[in-house]
């Protein structure tokens, strides 16, 4: 049986508690400029106001490139928060990265905004450097300059992690409990929140090493456009750092399911070899099927196109179903009363099982030949972050903005509410990709508009409850830091 003595994480106290905080709140608040400027672009594809195709793209890239960048920010401190119970680390590589953070995300404001790049997110070679006159090199080169100092405050944050977790446990694969797994003694097993920091830890190294590898090619290649780079190759990288780095970011979440839910039953998480397995099977898996972004990719090896269809099908199952069988088997005669933070994170459980069906239908060759370039992707990850990766946040957020009181707080009439807009809201990403309407157009046909009119008004909705979520914390901020 694992641990279940609940310890105040050092992270609750002083500098490490105020880094916590501090990611938090920016979280919540670029979490809405974030949204807002989602509501526009689907505004502008409703034909409810009309958007400049070039300020359309720039929106587009701010607001993807944004979304994965404060999701990993905010996992991180929910992450870090957890962990810090378990493994003692340093609060200042914390300020390390939000500072390089900080300075990344000026670059790139300033190389979408007033630079005009709209490269989005993926910033597919050779495209950076061939605009066409779109944007200047420097906006191609601020904005990719950008995303590599912020991946290299990530990178330090992840081999802190490392560091806390051998010096803790003695390496990494004790981390993973394969000593465990393998035949050791039960005693000995690391607690469900270190195994999955573990796992965040190695994937998310290896996906910004390779990000940081094609960015320097990149720049290089904008530098001295003679050097070019196999386009391929440079694909590859791209979607094996993205896909990686955005799914670690639903792992670093999930703890806050670990921790939260055995306070709120009073019953233990245990770790047993079949969590072990599964956490084992997904660290390996999540690094080899990025391949399923590239089935439409004629120039693709088929046997990495197998690989990407037959794991991506593989891969929802591990840690899904130890983690949501366990949270049932944990409230199952719990008795509790249901409050906001148990309602927000019963709901991020539903969010991350069901938002892996579309990816998966969407893995499929025949499906994704048809589908892949419509709504339909941006309707998956939409639904894994909006209703599995955020509620995850917000329970954590307002479990800190309640403070020791640990009575029911809060209606779960509003975690329900932010459910049905935030389901109303994908499903017309849904719908529309089900109808062929292609992503990444700024201007939509009038037979499309219906689906873009009612998801503006299903964002309404959830950027109204998110101000509530992310409202209930700020105002308590303050008094959180006074009680660390």
């Amino acid at each position: 049986m694992a641990d279940t003595t609940f310890t105040h994480s050092p992270a609750t106290t002083d500098r490490g508690r105020r880094w916590v905080v501090l990611y938090l709140a920016t979280t919540g608040l670029v979490l809405l400029l974030m949204m807002l400027a989602g509501l526009w672009m689907r505004l502008a594809q409703a034909g409810w106001v009309y958007t400049d195709p070039a300020l359309f793209y720039q929106l587009m890239t701010v607001h993807g490139t944004g979304m994965v960048g404060i999701a990993a920010l905010g996992g991180a401190a929910v992450l870090w928060h957890f962990l810090s119970a378990h493994v003692r680390l340093n609060s200042r590589v914390m300020g390390a990265n939000f500072g390089l953070f900080l300075i990344g995300v000026v670059a790139i404001l300033v190389a979408d905004f007033p630079g005009r790049f709209g490269g989005a997110w993926t910033f597919l070679y050779p495209l950076p450097a061939t605009s066409q006159g779109a944007w200047p090199a420097w906006a191609a080169a601020l904005h990719l300059g950008g995303l590599l100092v912020i991946g290299v405050g990530f990178l330090i944050w992840c081999l802190e992690l490392a560091r806390g977790i051998i010096a803790t446990y003695g390496g990494l694969g004790r981390g993973l409990g394969w000593h465990v797994l393998f035949g050791g003694s039960m005693r000995d097993v690391p607690p469900p929140t270190v195994v999955a920091a573990t796992m965040v830890t190695i994937v998310t190294t290896l996906a910004l090493i390779a990000g940081a590898l094609v960015l320097v090619m990149s720049l290089i290649n904008l530098a001295f456009p003679a050097v070019e780079i196999n386009p391929l190759l440079a694909k590859n990288l791209i979607y094996f750092f993205g896909h990686t780095f955005i799914n670690a970011t639903i792992y670093m979440g999930v703890v806050a399911v670990y921790e939260l839910l055995p306070r709120i039953t009073d019953r233990p998480w245990k770790t047993t070899k079949v969590f072990l397995a599964a956490w084992t099977l997904s660290t390996t898996m999540v690094l080899i099927i990025f391949p399923h972004h590239l089935l439409m990719d004629f120039a693709m090896p088929v046997w990495a196109m197998a690989i990407g269809q037959v794991f991506s099908y593989v891969n929802s199952f591990p840690v899904l179903v130890v983690t949501g069988l366990g949270a049932l088997a944990i409230l199952h005669r719990s008795g509790i009363r249901w409050d906001l933070v148990s309602t927000l994170l019963l709901i991020s459980m539903f969010g991350w099982m069901a938002g892996v069906i579309p990816a998966v239908v969407d893995a499929t060759v025949v499906v994704n030949s048809v589908m892949h370039n419509t709504m339909w992707v941006p309707g998956h990850f939409h639904f894994y972050l909006l209703l599995g990766l955020l509620p995850m946040m917000f329970a954590v957020m307002i479990h800190l903005a309640r403070g020791e009181d640990t009575r029911p707080q809060g209606s779960d009439l509003t975690a329900l509410l932010y459910l049905l807009f935030g389901l109303g809201f994908v499903s017309m990403f849904l719908i529309g990709g089900w109808a062929s309407v292609p992503r990444r157009w700024a201007e939509h046909l009038p037979e499309w508009q219906i689906w873009d009119q009612v998801a503006s008004v299903m964002a309404v909705g959830v950027i109204a409850l998110t101000t509530v979520f992310v409202a209930m914390f700020l105002v308590r901020t303050p008094a959180i830091l006074r009680e660390g």
